[in-house]
């Protein structure tokens, strides 16, 4: 009687695992003397598939393509082609689904609807979270039929994602002086920023200044935006308001010798962090919210990122169309940006009489 296996023991019989190099190569043995081996590839799965159907054989549970095989794949494949912010949020997104389903390794096909229905209630407490990793999740299955992994119809199909409420925060004016008053100043520069140009925090702070600020043919200068989430691209007429803060900020780089060449910098004079602007605005709304008493609840709801709303809201009343807004924001669609600034501030009427 052959020795009983102490390595490789999710390796169905008969299959082999050698490794050549960095890489590692599967193979079949198809039991003749001397010894001869039929590859099967490098893909886990994929030769696990093919030797299922050499043996004509059931594939051993502990042997079959899980979620885990999936995942790394799509990690290592698929989130590379996707823009930085989005890379980040899906590693961190699918930590949570590998606890879950990776914990033992779940078969893809034994993977139902009521698996995802489990998971969603397990993330109740964090409803926006689940439906993203949910959405994750539904694009791994779509993928990992795509390799071969399942033909599996994928589970996530007519399971109703967690509710959640969208975020209705509008910064009034005092609420944003407060803050504003106790922030440094390239927080000044940035929160100014993010008002008059409506842009996300990530498309003002990572942009170079030679990409960002260009001179028209009829003098004027423009802020150019590509907005990372969209690709949409964006061109701000530097006037006005917006005129005053870009000079003041371009005076501020001119005494900070061989800053760095983005458009906003610190007392070094070297880009802005993100770790670095998450402490000044959390330093800053504490301060204010010290001072304010009167505004501790709405100082504390206001993160950075509602100035673009605020600023798409003050444009459509300011202009009296909510086109207007939508252009600024860089959305689709009017549909898109009556959603996205809906309840923000309310409607204005007129009375009865």
């Amino acid at each position: 009687m052959g020795r009983k296996p102490t390595v490789n023991l999710n390796l169905p019989k008969g299959m082999r695992r050698r490794r050549r190099g960095d890489r590692v190569y599967y193979y079949l043995d198809i039991g003749e003397r001397p010894r001869r081996e039929l590859a099967l590839g490098s893909d886990y799965p994929l030769a696990v598939k093919k030797w299922a159907e050499l043996q004509l054989e059931k594939v051993p549970r502990n042997a079959r393509p899980t979620f885990c095989d999936a995942a790394t794949r799509y990690l290592a494949e698929v989130v590379p082609t996707k823009a930085p912010k989005t890379q980040d949020e899906n590693i961190r997104q699918m930590e949570t689904l590998q606890e879950f389903f990776g914990n033992p390794p779940a078969p893809l096909d034994d993977i139902w609807p009521v698996h995802i229905q489990q998971f969603l209630e397990w993330r109740k407490d964090v409803p926006v979270a689940a439906n993203r990793e949910k959405s994750l999740f539904s694009h791994v299955w779509n993928m990992a039929r795509v390799w071969g992994y399942t033909n599996q119809p994928n589970p996530c199909t007519g399971v109703k994602g967690a509710s959640e409420t969208g975020r209705d925060i509008y910064v009034e004016r005092e609420v944003f002086q407060a803050v504003y008053d106790e922030a440094c100043q390239p927080l000044r520069f940035l929160m100014q920023l993010l008002y008059l140009t409506g842009q996300r925090p990530t498309d003002v702070v990572t942009r170079e200044l030679k990409r960002h600020l260009a001179t028209r043919t009829d003098g004027k200068q423009e802020l150019i935006f590509k907005q990372g989430k969209t690709s949409k691209k964006l061109r701000v007429l530097v006037i006005g308001e917006l005129l005053v803060v870009v000079e003041m900020v371009l005076i501020w780089k001119e005494g900070r010798p061989n800053s760095s060449p983005y458009l906003l910098v610190n007392e070094q004079g070297r880009r802005l962090s993100r770790s670095s602007l998450v402490r000044w605005f959390r330093d800053a709304r504490l301060a204010a919210r010290e001072k304010h008493p009167e505004l501790d609840e709405e100082i504390a709801q206001f993160q950075l990122r509602d100035l673009r709303a605020k600023a798409g809201t003050d444009k459509a009343d300011l202009a009296g169309d909510v086109r207007q807004a939508q252009r600024q924001l860089g959305h689709s669609s009017v549909t898109m940006t009556e959603t996205y600034i809906r309840n923000r501030k309310g409607d204005t009427i007129t009375p009865t009489r």
